[in-house]
């Protein structure tokens, strides 16, 4: 759309209040377009492009009984309408992990993957002002669906942004691939991780994978180069029974309050140290207790007159790469969790922060790693600002990429966004959605053009 044009189109808006209110949102994204000389999609484009999204949103992949089904083959269709290729892969019957691809022109060249999942998180309806699956747009231009920060805009924003550089012409260097996997949600056994460590990955030949980060409450995009590795952690305590009055020492739920009390004190050490500002979330380990099991069962709550023979507590704990892993397990062993006071652990989910060859899952973020100085630059050219590297302090299906040495990178193209991941009222602005659309597709182009230097005597800065 020509400048005049645009500036027509802008003082229509002007004309109604809802259409004043979503101008103001609109115009960082008015802006990015001009800058980078894309034409702005039209009305009837913009509607196309919503709708799409929304049905998406509207497919129940709720865990844990997602309909993969429905959502393999709306994503098949999509995939299609682009001519893109595609195959579906089952690991595990019942659990599909989708792959497209956009052939490059040089396959030579490493790939590029950009990576999704289907999953989303279960939803309380009565706690939820519109349907959670309901894809509602209120005046203000916000769509409530579960999924729609988390992270079915993502998948659908490297769709849209492929469907704008094919129609500009674009042709990528390097292939392009796209996976929808399921079960992030629940660790991604079954897929990611499964894809990551098989025959057809290998012969995918992948260099960087691009997966999911955090939406951001201000004006900057973030970027994460590591995470923080999930350790679901549950003590149990025994001890003899005995009767409600009774004084008495290593009872069980004594031992096991003894223990939470040590874990209190080791949470508020790195809580401190969160607060004074020393270091970042991503950098200090996280405790949370979860949840609390003891007593006796009785028909009307439980005995109050018992003393019970066996308490446990559950524990969900986050463990950045450049924490010091063997001192951590020790004080759970010794302190947290001592034989000595008849205590037992065990973890039900036990990440690793290392990758295959003993080292700190972390990417790098200096000219060391192109693929970040890229990324940074093609938010940039799309009139995006960017915040400091970070830590993220969920799990993702990165790490399973990581573990291999890869470069992972997560990112949500969400700026001005409140958080609402596996919150009530999960939503994202319309604006902000097509303003994603238009980064990936910045990075998309720079990713699949990029040319290592001195490669064919061609230079990244000459692209």
């Amino acid at each position: 759309m020509p400048v005049i044009e645009l500036l027509e189109s802008m003082e229509k808006a002007c004309n109604s209040h809802y259409h004043n209110q979503s101008l103001l949102l609109l115009l960082p994204l008015f802006l990015s377009l001009l800058v980078a000389g894309l034409a702005y999609p039209t009305q009837d484009e913009q509607s196309q492009i919503i709708s799409r999204f929304q049905q998406y949103l509207q497919i129940n992949t709720t865990q844990p009984s997602p309909d993969y089904q429905s959502s393999t083959q709306f994503l098949l269709s999509q995939a299609n309408s682009l001519s893109l290729e595609s195959q579906v892969i089952e690991f595990v019957k019942g659990k599909p992990v989708i792959l497209l691809k956009w052939p490059g022109s040089d396959l030579s060249l490493p790939s590029i993957l950009l990576n999704s999942h289907m999953d989303v998180v279960p939803f309380e309806p009565s706690k939820w002002t519109h349907p959670p699956l309901g894809a509602y747009i209120d005046e203000g231009g916000n769509i409530f669906g579960r999924g729609s920060q988390d992270m079915k805009s993502v998948g659908m924003q490297y769709l849209e942004a492929i469907r704008r550089l094919k129609l500009s012409g674009f042709q990528p260097k390097r292939s392009l691939y796209l996976s929808f996997v399921p079960d992030e949600e629940i660790g991604g056994y079954d897929g990611a991780k499964k894809l990551a460590y098989s025959d057809v990955f290998k012969d995918m030949n992948v260099e960087i994978v691009l997966d999911e980060g955090l939406p951001s409450t201000d004006e900057n995009y973030r970027l994460f180069y590591a995470e923080t590795a999930p350790w679901w952690l549950v003590i149990k305590s025994n001890g003899a029974p005995g009767h409600g009055a009774k004084l008495y020492d290593n009872s069980a739920m004594e031992n096991l309050l003894k223990s939470i009390e040590s874990i209190s004190r080791f949470r508020a050490s790195q809580f401190d140290l969160l607060k004074a500002g020393l270091k970042s979330k991503g950098d200090v380990i996280s405790v949370n207790i979860v949840f609390l099991k003891a007593g006796t069962p009785s028909p009307t709550g439980f005995v109050m007159n018992l003393q019970p023979s066996e308490a446990e507590a559950g524990f969900d704990i986050r463990v950045p790469p450049t924490a010091d892993i063997e001192s951590l397990e020790k004080r759970i062993e010794e302190e947290w969790a001592p034989a000595s006071r008849n205590m037992t652990f065990e973890f039900k989910q036990k990440a690793t922060p290392h990758d295959d060859l003993g080292r700190p899952l972390i990417t790098a973020t200096d000219g060391s790693n192109p693929w970040w100085t890229l990324i940074e630059e093609a938010i940039k050219k799309a009139n995006g600002k960017i915040g400091k590297p970070e830590i993220l302090t969920g799990a993702t299906d990165a790490r399973y990429y990581r573990q291999l040495g890869l470069t992972a990178i997560g990112f949500l193209p969400m700026t001005n966004t409140p958080f609402l991941l596996h919150d009530h009222n999960e939503f994202l602005n319309k604006a902000e959605y097509f303003k994603g659309i238009n980064v990936y597709e910045s990075i998309i182009k720079a990713y699949t053009s990029y040319i290592p230097p001195g490669r064919d005597g061609v230079l990244r800065d000459e692209l």
